[in-house]
């Protein structure tokens, strides 16, 4: 029954009959807090309850202007990086605790969040790194401190290529979160229906964040809370909330993003960890490099591919054990009777 034939009979005086259809009569339709609860559930958070401060970051010489994050004030930095889709907020509930033993910068990725830049749709694995090391030297200068980069996905491969270039001298070491070189470039061809079959529009932020916990890649609500809103933007023309990275218009660079992963990833010169959600199968060269103990893996279990925002206790406790078994101090590598270590 339409609307109007429904307030045609209330105004012929019809509410009597309504009351007597037990079932959907008001009396006996219980009150709707769902709604309610459901809005307070999925509610966004604001970032100020898990990092101190939010910036913007131009690149000197460019209109490349990066958003960044940032907790705590010692120790050395956890530089991280997110994955395709999502933004600095992803590492929130992690760099409210991480803070506590070092510093956090968390930023926006180009194409992302409130980062802006001449090209949002170049998402080439070249330009991503050049804007890592980029955005290091516009807050650093000649003399970074000790930097741990933390890399999610897509953005593991981003620290994977900044590490490799040697370009900062300072970066201390390498965490990559979810991302295997064969098991990328084996997914890839279904990429597309994977990306098309997501829930595409959201009447609500609220929505969006419900979605990406009930049909999408979260499992935290409190983290889907602070993350999943900086993800989205709104659409006047359709009256609704779509996805602010377009990542199906990225794909002539996906390939860029995983070929040659793991040898250049056994390649960096610095203490390495793979983090992993599953028993992802290695590939021959990360089961041979792992065989010589040239990096640390761990499975973490209980979780999705966003490893740092499903269980970020687990994944902070992880990143702090790193720091302080490779003895990475604020400046570099601290060695008992010496100050620090610079390679």
């Amino acid at each position: 029954m339409d609307s109007s034939n429904l307030a045609s009979l209330q105004e012929e005086g019809s509410e009597e009959l309504l009351e007597s259809s037990s079932a959907f009569s008001p009396s006996n339709v219980p009150p709707r807090p769902a709604t309610h609860h459901s809005l307070q559930k999925y509610s966004p958070l604001d970032w100020q309850g898990f990092f101190d401060k939010e910036e913007d970051i131009t690149i000197p010489g460019t209109n490349d202007v990066f958003h960044i994050y940032t907790a705590g004030s010692e120790g050395p930095v956890v530089l991280c990086l997110h994955g395709g889709g999502y933004s600095g907020l992803s590492f929130g509930l992690a760099a409210s605790k991480i803070k506590e033993k070092a510093r956090v910068v968390a930023m926006d990725l180009r194409g992302h969040g409130k980062s802006s830049s001449d090209n949002d749709l170049d998402l080439s694995i070249e330009t991503l790194c050049n804007d890592v090391i980029a955005l290091i030297k516009a807050m650093y200068g000649d003399s970074p401190p000790a930097i741990i980069l933390v890399g999610h996905s897509m953005g593991g491969s981003v620290a994977v290529h900044v590490a490799a270039k040697k370009a900062i001298s300072s970066i201390h070491g390498l965490v990559v979160v979810d991302v295997v070189e064969g098991t990328a470039m084996a997914s890839l061809i279904h990429m597309q229906k994977i990306l098309s079959s997501r829930a595409q529009h959201f009447p609500s932020i609220e929505k969006a964040i419900e979605w990406s916990v009930k049909g999408g890649p979260l499992r935290n609500v409190e983290s889907a809370r602070l993350s999943v809103p900086s993800t989205v933007k709104y659409e006047e023309s359709r009256n609704c909330y779509t996805y602010r990275t377009p990542l199906e218009k990225s794909e002539r660079y996906w390939k860029g993003w995983y070929e040659g992963l793991s040898d250049k990833f056994l390649s960096c010169p610095v203490p390495k960890i793979l983090l992993l959600a599953g028993t992802d199968r290695l590939d021959r060269s990360l089961t041979i490099g792992q065989m010589q103990g040239k990096f640390q893996m761990v499975v973490v279990r209980h979780t999705g591919h966003a490893i740092q925002e499903d269980v970020p206790e687990e994944f902070t406790s992880l990143i702090l054990n790193f720091i302080s078994r490779n003895k990475i101090g604020p400046h570099g590598v601290e060695i008992p009777g010496i100050r620090s270590w610079k390679h």
